[in-house]
């Protein structure tokens, strides 16, 4: 399974949300190969779940990964919670 986690420009905060979510992950017994990109960068590669926050995912409409909505990239239950659901 490979997932995206999104921001804007695919550096710091992407960065965040990427180590959070390989954290849950590793929580819930799940493998899966982790990146961290830029929002254009995103709509042209392949992935079976891309996590970003509203915002971007407007800009991800049409993409066939599973686009996945989180709210605070710092929170772990919340991304713990959209992950359970969607994983």
């Amino acid at each position: 399974m490979k997932i995206l986690c999104v921001c804007g420009l695919g550096q710091g905060t992407s960065l965040i949300l990427r180590m959070n979510v390989e954290s849950v992950l590793r929580e819930l017994g799940v493998s899966a190969d982790v990146e961290h990109t830029d929002v254009s960068s995103a709509s042209g590669m392949a992935a079976d779940h891309i996590i970003t926050s509203n915002e971007l995912a407007q800009s991800l409409q049409g993409h066939s990964a599973n686009i996945v909505i989180v709210n605070n990239y710092f929170d772990l239950n919340e991304i713990k919670e959209k992950l359970k659901d969607t994983i």
